[in-house]
C-alpha cells in the first residue's frame, strides 16, 4: 500500500503495447502509464519499468510503436505483460512488420502509432519517453470496440515485479 493508492485505484485506464527495436533486439511489453501531453506539437509520454526487458531495448532505440488494446486483445496483453523479453521471443507468437526504423508495428491491434523519441525522464521506479509521432495507423473504419481496461487484468501475473 502506498498513500496514492485510493486516488490511484480508481483509475481503470486503457491498456498499451509498447515495441522498440534497437540494433541487437526488438522488445514489447503491457503498459498502462500513458499520455498525451502536447497538442500543438502532438506529442505522447509512455512510461517503461526500469525492470522490463523493453526498457533496455527502448533507452538504445530512436523510435517506439504504441498498440492501443481492444478488449479482444486480452491474449496479447498476457504474452507482452505475463511473459518476459529477458526469455521469450514474444514477436515469435505473432504477427508483425518492421515500421519507422524497424520499430515493431503488430498486426493486432490495428490502432498504433509510432513516435520518435525526443527525450526522457527519470520518475522513480519507470522512465518516462516523449515521443514524437512520425507514423499512424490508417483511420479506423466503423465503430471501434471497446478499450481493453486495466481492470480485465488485474489476474495478469506479470513478467517482471512491479
Amino acid at each position: 500500500m502506498t498513500e496514492l493508492d485510493p486516488f490511484t485505484d480508481v483509475l481503470d485506464g486503457p491498456m498499451f503495447v509498447v515495441t522498440a527495436a534497437s540494433d541487437s533486439a526488438r522488445a514489447g511489453c503491457l503498459v498502462g502509464f500513458v499520455s498525451q501531453c502536447s497538442i500543438e506539437p502532438p506529442r505522447f509520454a509512455v512510461w517503461l519499468s526500469v525492470a522490463n526487458h523493453t526498457y533496455r531495448v527502448a533507452c538504445e532505440a530512436e523510435y517506439l510503436t504504441v498498440h492501443l488494446l481492444h478488449h479482444g486483445d486480452r491474449a496479447l496483453a498476457e504474452l507482452f505483460g505475463g511473459e518476459t523479453g529477458d526469455r521469450v521471443d514474444k514477436f515469435a507468437r505473432v504477427a508483425w512488420r518492421p515500421g519507422a526504423e524497424g520499430s515493431p508495428v503488430l498486426e493486432q491491434p490495428s490502432v498504433w502509432f509510432t513516435g520518435r523519441i525526443e527525450g526522457r525522464m527519470e520518475g522513480g521506479d519507470h522512465v518516462c519517453f516523449l515521443l514524437a509521432p512520425v507514423a499512424v495507423c490508417p483511420p479506423y473504419e466503423g465503430e471501434p470496440p471497446p478499450l481493453l481496461r486495466l481492470r480485465e487484468l488485474t489476474d495478469l501475473e506479470p513478467g517482471h515485479p512491479a
